[in-house]
């Protein structure tokens, strides 16, 4: 994919004007929303899925004014040795207010479709339990979050991450913004990799008509040895995507 496929895709993004806002359905109670992004990687808990390529991105959801929800998140995949190269995510969930905090509670199924699991390989699908929380305090909004799954990528068995951050409204419309996470990992040699810490720090703001630029470092604390047999993908790297919400 070549590297100017970023600006490409926001390009047509700012075409959109303000009549692409949110859509939303009075008689059900739903509003829908879409956020498209292009970036310079896709990074999952600090791991890269694109072997550090470009990656165009899309989320879509529906949330009925009870708090109920569903969404899809779809986007490009390259694994090693894989076939594997979309990613094609379903979430459904909760969200509420509570003790002064806002909760989300939910569940995401991960599917790779057009994956063929080669002879004596394993499937790559996985679901995980979700519970997010996040506080605002003045200028700073504090997150956390907790996901449990069973049987996790792989079928490297039971997995649990945790990540906590913090977001802050800086002048000029910026927002700093800044996550520290821990994955454990029963079966750590099917993953490719060991128990592990990830973090990102990275600044982002509106440009115009919606559309909006991060950039943000990112990494984890595995050496290149223990990366999925010497891969580079778990390595410190910066990053920049641009986005549009409608």
């Amino acid at each position: 994919m070549r590297p100017a496929l970023p600006l490409t895709l926001a390009a047509l993004l700012a075409c959109a004007g303000p009549a692409a806002a949110q859509l939303r359905s009075e008689a059900l109670g739903l509003s829908f929303t879409a956020l498209p992004v292009a970036g310079s990687d896709y990074l999952f808990r600090g791991i890269s899925q694109t072997r550090s390529r470009p990656a165009l991105q899309l989320t879509l959801e529906a949330v009925q004014d009870s708090g109920f929800y569903l969404g899809a998140f779809g986007s490009q995949v390259a694994f090693a040795g894989s076939d594997a190269r979309q990613e094609l995510d379903l979430s459904a969930g909760f969200r509420f207010d509570a003790l002064g905090i806002a909760w989300d509670i939910g569940a995401v199924h991960y599917g790779y479709p057009g994956h063929d699991r080669p002879a004596g390989g394993y499937r790559l699908d996985y679901v995980e339990a979700a519970l997010k929380a996040s506080r605002g305090i003045g200028p700073v909004t504090a997150l956390a979050s907790v996901n449990l799954s069973p049987d996790f990528f792989a079928r490297s068995g039971l997995a649990v991450a945790l990540e906590g951050g913090a977001d802050i409204a800086l002048p000029g419309e910026v927002t700093l913004s800044g996550r520290l996470g821990h994955q454990w990992i029963e079966r750590e040699a099917r993953f490719g990799a060991p128990d592990y810490l990830w973090y990102s720090i990275g600044l982002s703001r509106e440009l115009a008509q919606g559309v909006s630029l991060a950039a943000s470092y990112a990494g984890t604390d595995i050496g290149r040895a223990d990366c999925g047999g010497g891969q580079k993908i778990c390595d410190n790297r910066f990053m920049l995507s641009l986005s549009r919400r409608f």
